[in-house]
């Protein structure tokens, strides 16, 4: 099977130019003009459209299990939404409970999601305790299964979280086999004694979730962990950075030096944490998520500002989506609201309307934030995140010319809500392109594939885009003793 697009301008990172792409079994294998078109190929008009990389979602959770229910997306649903939106790959969470096995999670992961997904994916691996098991099996998992991204937790206490120790252990660990560390970065201890005093005090509703975790909370979590992952030479990547002081934090570890990555998401891009405020109980606790949105309203437009300018890096969802009748389990108490917003199919369409259209950022970084940087950290490039020859064919043709209005009532999710309703955004990913296989069309809503269409990407440790400098480092700064004479002066005894 071949398709060619045609008579459109590609947007890479890089540049953006005038050409044609011929894709041959899943692979791109001629960019340029005067194509021959080879028998039995499908023909797509890109005229004023963009040509773009599929977008690469760095950050899901489709049907995770968690506070006794499990996510309604599953990776079914989510990645046929994802598709819709011009994600056409996802990176899902392995995400196991104190004392399991990396590897049994990974296989019980990889048995949901191979059967049901439309779209590429791959795993990044959470460290939800330490042991020496979990050493052993993280450079299983790295040698064997295609893992090469590690997440800790500093929130979630006696659930998710490490303590310092800890963190520090996995990522010296980390380091040594060329993973990239992850850390959802709040003060557990905090959040723990705040959430209680809350309760308490009678704050029982969803504006209670930001108030006990307020941004300086992220924001503290967030320089320990680089101190933490910087002391013992890691690479560290900051998921979902949801303040502006937690994104100050990141910027300024990358102007000293520090081999750090932030990662804004939908969610914080094109909304905000007022919403906990809101008088409708179904409303407030659609946005409850960890980090919580900020009810600052210039929250998004600083993030923005800095993924524009290269301060954040690569862009996700926190995709973890509950309908309404799930998230009530905490009506009467928010710590029992199941944590978690949609994202993964208006991710592309939020970051252009918030990034491209208001003039924030050009449709170079654009690609760069939603595919490209993503693909480079994670050691996928140039296999994703880039139209060139030998690239697979994940390829969007994009309609910056287009607008819509972001609805539940018209979504492609499984979920009976969306953070973004009401929200017109520019921007449409017209024909979306998987696998070299055309996958869905906007104009019909038609989708042309079926589940198991998407197939599991392996990565391989020691990323260049992020191990260059780890290693340059090494030869360099090593510790020097000072050589001298020997004290040979008095000592005074101490009391026995």
């Amino acid at each position: 099977m071949a398709v060619l697009v045609k008579n459109g301008k590609i947007v890479n990172h890089d540049r953006s130019f005038k050409a044609d792409v011929l894709c041959v079994d899943g692979k791109i294998v001629e960019v340029g003009t005067d194509i021959a078109v080879p028998e039995n190929c499908q023909i797509i008009d890109a005229t004023d459209r963009l040509v773009i990389p599929g977008g690469i979602d760095t950050h899901t959770h489709m049907q995770l299990p968690f506070m006794g229910t499990f996510a309604i997306d599953d990776y079914y649903t989510g990645t046929r939404a994802a598709l819709s939106g011009g994600t056409t790959m996802i990176c899902d969470f392995v995400l196991g409970g104190k004392g399991t096995s990396l590897i049994e999670n990974f296989k019980t992961w990889k048995g949901w999601a191979e059967p049901k997904v439309m779209c590429d994916y791959t795993f990044h691996m959470a460290i939800t305790w330490w042991s020496e098991q979990v050493r052993e099996e993280m450079t299983e998992i790295i040698n064997n299964y295609g893992i090469n991204s590690f997440k800790t937790f500093m929130a979630y206490k006696d659930v998710f979280m490490l303590e310092d120790d800890e963190m520090l252990e996995c990522y010296r660990h980390a380091a040594g086999i060329g993973a990239l560390a992850m850390v959802h970065a709040e003060n557990g201890h905090i959040i723990d004694r705040e959430s209680k005093r809350m309760v308490a005090e009678g704050v029982t509703g969803p504006e209670g979730h930001e108030m006990c975790r307020p941004e300086h909370v992220e924001m503290e979590a967030t320089q320990r962990a680089c101190v933490l992952a910087d002391t013992v030479n890691c690479p560290l990547y900051v998921v979902h950075v949801m303040s502006k002081s937690a994104g100050k934090v990141v910027s300024e570890m990358r102007r000293d030096g520090k081999v750090v990555f932030g990662e804004p998401i939908a969610a914080s891009l094109g909304t905000d944490g007022t919403n906990y405020w809101h008088k409708c109980w179904r409303h407030a606790a659609a946005h409850v998520m960890g980090p919580p949105l900020r009810p600052d309203p210039s929250t998004p437009k600083i993030l923005m500002k800095q993924l524009a300018c290269g301060e954040l890096e690569c862009t996700g969802t926190d995709n973890c989506t509950f309908n309404a009748n799930q998230k009530a389990l905490g009506k009467d108490d928010f710590r029992k609201i199941p944590n978690g917003v949609n994202g993964v199919e208006d991710r592309m369409a939020v970051i252009w309307t918030k990034g491209v259209h208001s003039g924030i950022m050009d449709e170079n970084r654009y690609v760069a934030v939603t595919s490209t940087n993503a693909a480079k950290v994670f050691n996928m490039y140039p296999q994703k995140g880039i139209i060139q020859v030998g690239s697979d064919a994940d390829i969007v043709v994009w309609n910056p010319n287009r607008s819509r209005t972001i609805s539940k009532d018209t979504h492609h999710q499984a979920v009976d809500w969306n953070i973004f309703e009401g929200l017109e955004i520019h921007g449409i990913a017209e024909k979306v392109i998987s696998r070299g296989v055309l996958a869905y069309e906007f104009d019909g809503d038609k989708f042309h594939v079926e589940q198991g269409h998407g197939k599991y990407v392996p990565r391989q440790p020691y990323s260049e885009y992020v191990y260059n400098r780890i290693h340059q480092r090494e030869k360099f700064y090593k510790p020097e003793k000072v050589e001298r004479e020997p004290y040979t002066g008095p000592v005074i005894k101490l009391p026995q």
